[in-house]
């Protein structure tokens, strides 16, 4: 065998990373998780491509997924846990697969080095007018 099912509740971010916090971290990761929607939404509106669009909403998805376990309970439940032998990779969620795949989509759709540099000035550009409006 090389999968179980698992109930593991984790407070912290993949791989659990920061989940020995006071509390802080459940706010800290919705927030966070607020703003990357809204920079995916305005993203997925931009993109002239399906695969493109596809992938930003794959990621969307699935942090909207774990933006809901968070909300409503605190943490995010995760449940699929793949191993070999004695090597365990950590467990994660559906919504941890979609947020990957997206990411490898983004990356693979968007490979030319003209695109990433273009999503990166969006992402500044958006970061800045914020920064102005909240001025």
């Amino acid at each position: 065998p090389f999968f179980n099912w698992v109930h593991v509740w984790n407070k912290g971010a993949a791989f659990s990373l920061f989940a020995d916090g006071d509390g802080w971290q459940r706010y800290f990761f919705i927030a966070i998780a607020i703003v990357v929607s809204a920079v995916l939404v305005k993203l997925i509106r931009d993109s002239h491509k399906r695969t493109e669009a596809l992938a930003y909403s794959m990621v969307l998805g699935g942090a909207f997924g774990n933006v809901i376990d968070r909300v409503f309970r605190g943490y995010v439940v995760d449940y699929l846990d793949f191993h070999w032998q004695s090597w365990h990779w950590p467990a994660f969620n559906i919504a941890d697969a979609f947020i990957v795949l997206g990411v490898i989509m983004i990356f693979v759709t968007g490979f030319r080095a003209e695109k990433v540099w273009e999503t990166t000035w969006k992402i500044a550009r958006m970061a800045s007018l914020r920064d102005v409006a909240n001025a």
